[in-house]
């Protein structure tokens, strides 16, 4: 990263918060369901499916969380009413990990069997290194009992090729994953650093998954990647229902297009809630050409 860019990105927590939310609304759907809903209808219009999130994280009362899964059961309800191609992502720390790891896991029960009932899916997404352990653990549990939860792995983290070696294989509930780089600050003793080395352990990860007869939901929004994806798609021979790729909302929607005009199947992650700052200061954070748009709209006042 440019020294002008790492300078961008450090004065972001700075824009007030107005100017952050108008860029930002290319990365969530709105504040409510209905907006996400609204998004989601549009995308499957377009030939892509999606995976709707609640925004929130590191809640620490039993209160929020438990609100979370009733905002969860909402959504399976809307997905099934309005026959949408969608599925879910959850938080763990919205659910209560840091309150709780058992009763965490109880409420992705209550969530995974509120999908399975209208047969639907829920991936768990992956936060920083503190959560890592618990993830998996409550993963590999709950998808022995439920066998409609996914999990996300990082290509950053050392130990993302053993955790593979560690999942779950059919029949007895076989693994789902979305691979991405990953975007969490982790120290270097735990996590790759160089870009190159990265891309490297994405696209060895990607093979591992496909050899194992894992599920890969390629999340990924560099090309490099993605034709990668495409060579070992077809290197393994893979038929269009054993992958999909993955993407953000906002985020390079001419690849997007390309993927979909090429056949693949591809899924959008369509946030909304009330806490979409935070999430935004992320996505802003990793793209600083975007986060270049939002220092112009401070410098010229609007």
């Amino acid at each position: 990263m440019s020294a002008f860019n790492r300078l961008l990105v450090n004065t972001l927590p700075l824009v007030p918060r107005f100017i952050v939310g108008r860029v930002a609304a290319r990365y969530v759907a709105g504040a409510t369901l209905d907006d996400a809903l609204r998004v989601v209808g549009e995308l499957n219009r377009q030939g892509a499916m999606a995976t709707i999130d609640l925004l929130g994280e590191e809640v620490s009362e039993r209160d929020r969380a438990l609100a979370a899964v009733e905002e969860y059961l909402r959504v399976f309800a809307a997905i099934g009413e309005r026959g949408l191609d969608a599925n879910v992502s959850i938080k763990l720390t919205l659910l209560g990990l840091k309150v709780d790891e058992g009763f965490c896991r109880d409420n992705v029960a209550t969530v995974a069997a509120a999908a399975r009932a209208g047969g639907n899916f829920v991936r768990i997404d992956m936060e920083d290194s503190t959560c890592t352990d618990a993830t998996l653990r409550i993963y590999r549990e709950l998808q022995g009992t439920h066998g409609n939860l996914g999990v996300v792995l990082q290509a950053y983290m050392r130990r993302t090729l053993r955790d593979i070696a560690e999942l779950p294989r059919a029949p007895e509930g076989g693994a789902n994953v979305r691979l991405c780089k990953g975007i969490y600050v982790e120290p270097r003793r735990i996590a790759w650093k160089g870009y190159d080395t990265v891309r490297a352990n994405f696209v060895r990860a990607l093979e591992k998954l496909i050899e194992l007869g894992i599920y890969p939901a390629i999340a990924t929004h560099d090309e490099y990647l993605a034709a990668a994806a495409t060579a070992l798609i077809d290197k393994h021979g893979l038929r269009r229902e054993q992958y999909e790729f993955q993407m953000l909302l906002g985020v390079d929607q001419e690849l997007r297009d390309i993927l979909l005009a090429a056949g693949h199947r591809l899924r959008v992650y369509v946030p909304y809630g009330r806490d979409w700052y935070p999430y935004s200061i992320r996505r802003l954070r990793e793209n600083p050409e975007v986060a270049r748009h939002v220092l112009r709209a401070l410098i010229a006042g609007r």
